[in-house]
């Protein structure tokens, strides 16, 4: 921040002063009487600089209210700190005295004092001290039972357990053991979350069930030592080398810390199939109609605040076969224009599109405009990331129960399958495990096509999901179009 503030004057100054105006001038001079009207004349201002460093902070939790009224802005994103359990320590100990068996004892006793004092041996012979437990490591790992992240805006801190320390009173003996290792800390995460460092670096991607990763690794436990006198140290180091030299070795019986690590969690959605399209385009009534998802459906735009998923059933005709063509749905937000730059709901679930292998645009029929509402999803999938004009796609003109829209039907169909080129090549979706953040527009220098230059649809079907008319002729089409994104991944 600068701010001109002016300074002392030098006519303030006594006059018996030299004075010396550096930041003017080179040469000092003396302020008398024959040069004071000179200087009044003169308005020397200084500059003074002021800078201040502003920190940048962490956007404050939500809180519990916010959690509840506005689910869909942390259901897929959150920043967790975890913490592994630290090592136990180990001990510092003595060897019992051990006198030799006097000829008056017993065989019984004899025995018995041999048995106290055989202590625990490596295969070389050497004495085995006891050590501190493991510290216990941080596991995250994909749980299908799991379906948000919001949990983890109430608790966003982890702690493992730390190991158990060496109990062993101070002596060495045969009844001494390790300290308990700690268990192992196993966060359970919705299927299809991203697990990052808080900086960008891409620790795992957790898509399919039991996928997991360490995220953090316990501290080792402390060694434990033996202390005796100076003349006996030569003996017993032929026997073990954790013989105390001195004092500062004692820092060796000490439990290293566990690691601490910041992590962004990230859930994209796990989906064959992503519905889009406009707000009360119908994808929740399609949703419900196929699948036996309950999703919020009413007459008013934006009834989705988050995705929805249902199952779709296998197809009957395939016999035994038909558990194969079973597939899971994504209903997402309606998408408005200018949703890739953050209008509306659109651009916060994107990226739920990554995984799909296919997309079903639902379009009214019966709207003012069909075309240009399907054009307009289309370009904001299109800014958003290219790659997603390039899976197979078929398209719903939903709504044909009404009058308008069964009217105009062949005209839409004709002229929305006249949008794209004949190019068959198709990408059937990104790889699960790809490490490349969300898309958030061309990369690079890659040239961007219009709309035209992408695939044409695989079908454009006319339904009426609410009345159900022609459900399963669009099931059909779904059904054909993954049995191909299927067939082009495994060969």
């Amino acid at each position: 921040m600068l701010s001109w503030v002016p300074q002392q004057s030098i006519l303030n100054l006594p006059s018996s002063d030299k004075v010396s105006l550096s930041a003017f001038s080179s040469h000092p001079f003396i302020v008398t009487g024959s040069h004071r009207k000179w200087i009044t004349e003169k308005k020397y201002r200084g500059i003074v600089l002021k800078s201040v460093l502003a920190k940048v902070k962490n956007p404050p939790s939500p809180t519990p209210e916010a959690l509840v009224k506005e689910r869909h802005k942390y259901f897929d994103e959150v920043i967790i700190t975890v913490r592994a359990g630290d090592g136990g320590h180990g001990a510092v100990l003595n060897l019992p005295n051990q006198s030799a068996p006097s000829n008056s004892q017993g065989k019984f006793e004899r025995q018995k004092t041999k048995k106290k004092s055989s202590f625990k041996r490596d295969f070389d012979g050497s004495l085995i001290l006891p050590l501190g437990g493991h510290g216990g490591d941080v596991v995250i790992y994909a749980d299908e039972s799991q379906d948000t992240l919001l949990e983890f805006h109430k608790k966003s801190r982890h702690n493992a357990k730390r190991g158990g320390n060496v109990d062993a009173m101070g002596v060495l003996s045969s009844q001494s053991h390790n300290g308990l290792a700690a268990p192992t800390l196993r966060i359970p995460v919705p299927l299809g979350t991203v697990v990052k460092q808080k900086r960008g670096k891409l620790l795992a991607d957790l898509a399919r069930p039991g996928d997991e990763v360490v995220v953090a690794r316990g501290g080792q436990g402390g060694i434990s030592l033996l202390e005796m006198p100076e003349h006996k140290k030569k003996k017993m180091m032929s026997l073990t080398t954790n013989v105390m030299r001195d004092d500062s070795d004692k820092v060796l019986v000490l439990g290293q810390p566990g690691e601490e690590v910041s992590l962004q969690l990230i859930l994209r959605v796990v989906a064959d199939v992503g519905l889009v399209g406009l707000p009360n385009a119908g994808k929740s009534t399609l949703l419900a109609a196929i699948t036996l998802a309950k999703p919020d459906i009413a007459d008013y735009p934006f009834t989705t605040l988050m995705p929805n998923l249902g199952r779709l059933d296998g197809d009957p005709s395939l016999g035994p076969g038909q558990f194969s063509s079973e597939a899971t749905l994504a209903d997402l937000p309606g998408l408005i224009e200018g949703a890739h730059l953050g209008k509306g709901l659109g651009r916060n679930f994107l990226r739920h599109l990554r995984r799909t292998r296919l997309l079903v645009h639902v379009v009214d029929a019966a709207a003012e405009d069909p075309v240009n509402d399907y054009r307009t999803v289309k370009e904001e999938l299109r800014m958003y990331n290219p790659d997603y004009l390039e899976r197979p796609y078929i398209v719903v003109l939903n709504k044909i129960d009404i009058p308008k829209a069964i009217e105009r039907l062949p005209n839409l169909t004709e002229e929305i399958q006249q949008i794209g080129s004949d190019k068959t090549e198709l990408n059937t979706g990104l790889p699960l495990s790809s490490d490349e953040d969300e898309a958030e527009g061309p990369s690079g220098e890659r040239k961007i096509k219009e709309i035209e230059e992408f695939p044409k649809p695989l079908a454009v079907v006319g339904v009426s999901v609410l009345k159900g008319i022609r459900i399963d002729e669009m099931l059909k089409e779904i059904r054909a179009a993954l049995r191909s994104c299927r067939d082009d991944i495994s060969s």
